[in-house]
């Protein structure tokens, strides 16, 4: 954690906090817990185990790709071809799938966001280029690899062994069962909890982000630091990709669209800074809940689409604006 955002929460102690603060500070999760009663008032189908956990399943890649998209924010960058990397790798997993083997595929997707995740870090640090630059370009090359991988045609996977990974569910007693994604997305935010609060690395990621050039001067190695992060993101964006077509059976070339865009809009929901050096895992992870309850919720309510949309745009507009106020105070 950087010295800024470390003398924050010291000096909001000294002054105690006013309801601004905490607004500001916890909002998503304030919003939230009224998402929450106010949908158990409305349905009685919304607060029950199975459609819990039916939100959880449905917004596994959306989960796996905003937590690692926190890196990349963290550290200053900006990932505009998590969508596209998605496409990649859930076609290739499908070929893989098909005419090699589908556990060999389940493993290739992530390796194969990490080779595209890396080339984007490597480009940006190179050429010295901003990363938004950077991953607009790529994520269009991205997306030509996806069509060209198909033909721009469906890759049907019908393979018991590739599906598990996307429908088996494990039972948990009491009529419950939870998806093995679930627990795979679980696994994978603990992960990167652990990267971000518990070592070496998750300080420099905060470092860099916070101030690069005084990164570099103490010592951190900055373009590396940035690669890491951005193969993080295309792993990330692999592994969601590959859980999505094994749960439809699937791949398709235009898989993942607009994905980023909802990953970075969870983000930036949950409080983390879009200048870098500040935030974290539980605050992006929050920002999906966030978007999911208030998907799940239309649903239930049979709610016209237009207003979901409408509503989402206008939280993310109160988020920025809270962030904004804090920033100048």
């Amino acid at each position: 954690m950087t010295d800024a955002t470390a003398k924050a929460p010291m000096a909001r102690q000294r002054r105690g906090w006013s309801i601004a603060d905490i607004v500001r500070e916890y909002g998503v999760l304030l919003i939230i817990v009224l998402l929450l009663v106010v949908l158990t008032l409305l349905s009685d189908s919304f607060l029950t185990p199975r459609n819990l956990l039916n939100i959880l399943n449905q917004s596994t890649p959306l989960f796996i790709v905003s937590c690692a998209l926190t890196l990349v924010i963290i550290g200053g960058g900006f990932d505009l071809s998590t969508g596209a990397i998605f496409g990649v790798a859930a076609v290739s997993a499908a070929w893989i799938a098909l005419n090699v083997d589908p556990y060999l595929a389940m493993v290739a997707a992530p390796l194969i966001g990490i080779v595209l995740g890396t080339i984007n870090g490597v480009i940006i640090t190179a050429f010295n280029v901003h990363s938004f630059l950077v991953t607009l370009a790529t994520s269009l090359v991205y997306r030509g690899m996806a069509i060209l991988v198909t033909n721009g045609k469906l890759i049907p996977v019908r393979i018991d062994e590739f599906a598990w990974l996307g429908r088996q569910k494990l039972d948990l007693g009491g009529g419950v069962a939870v998806n093995v994604a679930v627990i795979v997305m679980l696994v994978f935010m603990a992960l990167i909890m652990f990267i971000l609060n518990r070592t070496t690395l998750g300080r420099a990621i905060y470092a860099v982000g916070g101030n690069e050039e005084a990164a570099l001067l103490s010592g951190i190695r900055t373009n590396l630091v940035k690669i890491i992060t951005f193969a993080f993101s295309g792993g990330a964006a692999g592994l969601a990709g590959v859980i999505t077509v094994s749960r439809l059976s699937m791949g398709e070339p235009q898989a993942g669209t607009g994905l980023e865009f909802e990953a970075i809009a969870a983000v930036i929901l949950g409080g983390t800074s879009i200048m870098g050096g500040a935030g974290a895992i539980w605050r992006s992870m929050a920002g999906v809940l966030l978007l999911a309850l208030i998907g799940n919720g239309f649903n239930i309510l049979n709610v016209n689409p237009f207003f979901k949309d409408l509503t989402t745009g206008v939280i993310i507009v109160l988020a920025v604006a809270l962030a904004a106020a804090g920033n100048r105070r």
